[in-house]
């Protein structure tokens, strides 16, 4: 099939699991058109990431009078899709002028993305988030385009169903896909019960680098924990920074690197240096895949203790090289981790949190490793890239 992925921004540092899908449907013989609403960002550190970004063509980067342009000539040559597409534009802004002219900046999104995928005569169109990519696919299919579907990951497009018109979204698309039955269930939540048997669960996935990547053992002595996170809110990042000085001030020997930048960094460094924990609290910035390998089968544990999530690929990268987790019970991670592959906590406990830390040190290595080995084989069976974009594509070639 001859199909097109649509990203807000694509390539980034955080959608790895996105490019493993594209390469598992073109491992299967797909053609695969790469498109983002936005163009990448400078900090890609991938040499994958960066061959992607070569061949992905971003609306934005067009410059506004080519998507002025392709709006003109499809009201010309299609006058009644484009009064559609305006329609599906309205019908998905909701209430308020500034959703409104968000959704126009859409609807020319849409104009400029329909012309190139009748370029390739494209035969579907997948999105991933069911926030912005989803609507500019919806208004697209309106104008005549392919039928799309979407991937919903959470959290953000469970904080504001109603704003972002998911159930308008999910009514339209051919199939959306959750990453996780507590995503499913919010999707059906929102959604028309007519609409339920179109929701599936396509989870995310891993490609052989990690899934065929040998067990390391935990190195005798090691007391490092490697947390992996954009710096935001949703982290829960400071309340691990307090519980690194509960377990300071307890005495115990640890250190901890976190890999991730984002717009708490300054907050969180001043947290660092407040309560004394520059020797013992790294902020490494953004890595490669290649780096984070590395710090991941170095460490301990690795921790995690977000307030908000759909299910991180990060989880899975960690579990997939035998590393035990320290995570939270929210969204669809219980799914994924349970106390049998590291601990699992309730989110926004500190006191909880430094307990599960205080375990993973005092553990014996026969305990980790055992630990290690369950989260390992659990990703396997459930996390392969190329298992999951096989269903994709049997959900675009057959329906839901």
């Amino acid at each position: 099939m001859r199909l097109a992925y649509l990203c807000n921004v694509y390539p980034a540092v955080s959608h790895s699991f996105v490019r493993r899908e594209i390469e598992g449907l073109e491992a299967a013989g797909h053609e695969v058109r790469r498109f983002s609403m936005r163009p990448a960002h400078s900090d890609l550190k991938d040499e994958a990431d960066v061959r992607e970004e070569l061949i992905t063509e971003a609306a934005l980067g067009q410059g506004v009078a080519t998507l002025l342009l392709s709006a003109l000539v499809l009201s010309v040559t299609r006058p009644a899709k484009t009064l559609a597409a305006m329609n599906a534009a309205r019908r998905l802004s909701g209430l308020g002028l500034k959703r409104k002219a968000r959704h126009f900046a859409y609807w020319l999104e849409a104009a400029w993305l329909v012309r190139r995928l009748d370029h390739y005569r494209i035969e579907h169109l997948h999105a991933h988030f069911g926030t912005n990519p989803a609507a500019v696919a919806a208004i697209a299919q309106a104008w005549g385009g392919p039928p799309f579907s979407f991937t919903a990951h959470g959290p953000d497009e469970f904080d504001a169903p109603v704003e972002l018109g998911l159930p308008e979204k999910i009514r339209r698309a051919a199939f959306v896909a959750a990453i996780s039955s507590f995503g499913r269930a919010q999707l059906m939540r929102w959604s028309d019960p007519e609409d339920w048997d179109k929701i599936k669960i396509v989870r995310c996935g891993l490609d052989r680098s990690f899934l065929s990547a040998e067990a390391t053992p935990i190195a005798e002595g090691c007391t490092n924990f490697v947390t992996v996170a954009r710096l935001s809110a949703q982290k829960g990042l400071p309340l691990l920074i307090e519980a690194c000085d509960h377990l300071h001030q307890a005495g115990k020997k640890f250190s901890i690197t976190i890999i991730g930048d984002g717009e708490l960094r300054t907050e969180i460094e001043r947290e660092i240096a407040d309560r004394g924990l520059k020797e013992i609290v790294t902020l490494a910035g953004s890595r490669s895949a290649a780096e984070i390998r590395d710090h991941l089968r170095e460490c301990r544990a690795f921790v995690l203790p977000s307030f908000a999530e759909g299910l991180p690929v990060v989880l899975m990268e960690a579990m997939a090289l035998s590393r035990p987790v320290i995570t939270t019970a929210i969204a669809g991670i219980p799914e994924l981790a349970d106390d049998r592959c590291g601990w699992l906590t309730p989110a926004g406990s500190s006191e909880a949190l430094v307990a599960a830390m205080t375990e993973a040190l005092e553990a014996s290595s026969e305990t980790l490793s055992a630990k290690g080995e369950v989260g390992r084989e659990r990703v396997r069976r459930l996390h392969s890239a190329e298992t999951n974009a096989a269903l994709i594509g049997q959900l675009v070639q057959f329906g839901p």
